[in-house]
């Protein structure tokens, strides 16, 4: 057996930017775990992507499968000859078609039966004759949510098809996929090197299209070229270069050798808050912003360019054309909103429908004021401060701007509010009303920021729980779910204490006949520890210890925190798993016995073990509640492991169902005193 290089490509027109590098590593797992499943040894495998090829790098490909001796089961053996003995047509037609005599069928012995079964040699297949097959399977499985055909093509994939190459070596693999047959020929750069290049071998395909066909095919190659070209252009001018990951990975995607050129605009639109100009630079323009060591937009920019002429100078200045007139669209908004102050444009909310059932944004920016007034009270916030940044947090939505580059709402808000002389905390509160916006954001940490933050936040889940459009599956329009973990991130991290199911109870009452659901409260209740679950998980906090401590029921969200980390600590030491082992059966005990209200009787303790759980009780009970009293839930449990030792002689040595009644009710009542203490914090009963 002899192991070669396998590349395969194909390629394409320039495939969607936002996908391919999903496209790529979806082509390669796929294709990868066929290689397993068939059996076909390789080293190490790779992917490579362009704007418009996919292609696939197997490093010491095994030229076949390896032989393997398989066992083909046949019908039961009651089931294979009659009454007299005769092979019947099913036994017949197994043997059959695997080729062989019905008296070549060895039996095989199991407790269900016997059954007829052979054993054979499967010999392995040529790479060559199943590598075809599999590269087809593995394009037929891309996540492509539309399909296009072109030409007279009748197949489909996400953009057209010209060129195949399989290449086993230097070996070319014949075969034929999506309409095109396998060539050595491959496209080089459309506009640089060779228009065609000739790929001699699987090992040398990476250097013929970078050296022939001016091609990096290296998509991690390309990124960071991009990334140290950009920052050497900012570097250029004492500056720092915008490198938003996504947006690095979108250039990455629409070119096939990155060069990238500085570029300037007039300092004039740097009058315009930076966040709408730097919107039309990075979503519609693809441009790199830089700016100062201060973090004040400068007025350059760097581009990439799938060409590189040697004097680059009409390059440049055609793209300073290009986004001047996006950057005068922004000056002319920003100068237009400024003919009013941000707080009148609250009117204009009045005709905006925010949804159906619930009415205007104005009507419900009314709501969430109430609600941000009501949570500065509970967190010690300026409650009027908090009032006045909720009633002006969506006016922006009714500003020119906002309209025409949608993805700067709260930011000119707070722009506006600052250049109207509003209080910095209510400007600030605005922006900080979307915050978290994405998974790793930053959450508000002053007082009136988190109050309009949670307000927005939950006016959202009980309105729209309250119409019943809860979110099915991964169809969430008004980001519930983004809400939910914003206000438990807000909560937690910010360790704020207060009656989180009051708050949600505030809600209903404030949005009043707009909730329509009857069990709105506890459905946004329950959806919100649903959230906090997913939260504990990403902290790789166990399911069990999450439900432990969800069966005490805690309002307090900072409470509910304390609790799981404290049975976090509990769950590692060495007494919990028997204490948590004594507590279930406490638990059904008591479950089934009738307990009336009472105290443990001293008098009635005859056994030895009863009465040293008793005085385990009445030494361990002050501190546990002293400790439950200041919080420190996690010094409770770790208190209550004291408990292992007498709990386990009394169920060893004790009988619970005494013969006497009393002596049985006394015993009842040692383990509710028992059961009480330890389920204080948490049921431990299931984490094991």
């Amino acid at each position: 057996m002899t192991n070669k290089n396998l590349l395969l490509e194909l390629g394409t027109e320039e495939l969607p930017p936002k996908s391919l590098r999903n496209l790529a590593q979806s082509l390669h797992d796929s294709f990868v775990k066929q290689l397993k499943d068939e059996g076909l040894e390789f080293a190490s495998s790779k992917w490579y992507a362009t704007p418009r090829r996919l292609a696939l790098f197997i490093e010491g490909l095994a030229d076949k499968q390896e032989d393997k001796e398989v066992e083909i089961k046949g019908p039961a053996v009651k089931a294979a000859f009659d009454a007299e003995g005769n092979p019947t047509k099913a036994a017949l037609g197994w043997a059959n078609a695997n080729g062989i005599s019905i008296d070549q069928a060895q039996r095989l012995e199991t407790p269900k039966g016997a059954w007829l079964y052979i054993k054979t040699l499967k010999k392995g297949k040529q790479a060559v004759e199943v590598v075809p097959e599999m590269f087809k399977n593995a394009l037929k499985a891309l996540p492509i949510p539309r399909l296009m055909h072109w030409g007279a093509k009748r197949e489909e994939f996400v953009r057209p098809v010209h060129t195949l190459c399989m290449l086993f070596g230097d070996e070319l693999i014949n075969g034929s996929i999506l309409g095109v047959e396998s060539s050595k020929t491959i496209n080089g750069h459309r506009f640089l090197g060779q228009q065609k290049v000739t790929i001699n071998s699987a090992d040398s395909y990476v250097e013929q299209l970078r050296n022939e066909g001016s091609v990096v095919a290296d998509y991690d190659e390309r990124k960071a070229s991009i990334i140290k070209q950009v920052t050497d252009i900012a570097n250029s001018v004492n500056g720092v270069a915008d490198l938003d990951d996504a947006l690095v990975e979108e250039v990455t995607s629409i070119v096939e050798e990155p060069h990238i050129f500085k570029a300037t605009f007039e300092e004039r639109f740097l009058k315009v808050p930076a966040e709408a100009l730097v919107y039309t630079m990075k979503g519609d323009q693809k441009y790199f912003p830089i700016y100062d060591k201060e973090g004040k937009l400068l007025p350059v920019f760097a581009f990439a360019s799938n060409i590189n002429p040697k004097d680059p100078t009409s390059l440049v200045s055609g793209n300073e054309r290009v986004v001047r007139p996006r950057l005068s669209d922004a000056e002319f908004f920003f100068n237009t909103d400024r003919k009013h102050s941000l707080e009148s444009l609250f009117e204009r909310l009045e005709t905006i429908v925010y949804q159906k059932d619930i009415g205007t944004i104005a009507f419900r920016s009314n709501c969430v004021e109430k609600l941000a007034k009501y949570i500065a009270s509970l967190i010690g916030a300026d409650e009027t401060k908090a009032a006045r940044a909720a009633h002006l947090a969506k006016c922006d939505l009714a500003s020119t701007m906002v309209t025409e580059f949608t993805d700067t709402q709260g930011v000119m808000g707070m722009h506006y509010a600052e250049l109207d002389g509003e209080d910095p905390d209510v400007a600030q509160a605005i922006f900080e009303q979307y915050c978290p916006r994405f998974a790793g954001d930053k959450i508000p940490t002053k007082g009136v920021e988190i109050a309009v933050s949670l307000a927005e936040k939950i006016i959202t889940l009980v309105g729209i729980f309250g119409i019943n459009m809860l979110p099915k599956g991964d169809k969430d329009p008004f980001g519930l779910r983004r809400a939910a973990i914003g206000l438990v991130r807000i909560v937690l991290e910010n360790n704020l204490s207060f009656n989180f199911v009051k708050v949600i109870e505030e809600a209903c009452n404030i949005l009043d006949d707009k909730v329509k659901a009857k069990d709105t409260k506890d459905q946004v209740v329950n959806f919100v520890y649903n959230r906090l679950k997913a939260y504990y998980q990403d902290q790789n906090i166990e399911a069990s210890i999450f439900l432990a401590v969800l069966s005490t029921a805690p309002v307090d969200l900072l409470d509910f925190d304390k609790r799981v980390k404290a049975v976090k600590s509990f769950k590692d030491l060495p007494a919990a798993e028997n204490l948590a082992s004594a507590y279930k059966r406490v638990n059904n005990i008591l479950s089934k016995a009738t307990v009336s209200e009472g105290n443990v009787d001293k008098a009635l303790l005859s056994e030895d073990a009863e009465k040293a759980l008793s005085t385990a009780l009445d030494t361990v009970s002050p501190k546990v509640n002293n400790l439950y009293t200041q919080g420190d839930y996690t010094q409770a449990l770790a208190t209550l492991s004291e408990l292992k030792e007498p709990v386990d002689n009394f169920f060893d040595k004790v009988m619970v169902n005494a013969d006497d009644p009393k002596v049985k009710e006394n015993r009842l009542h040692l383990l509710q005193q028992l059961h009480n203490l330890i389920g204080k914090t948490a049921d431990i009963s299931v984490l094991y």
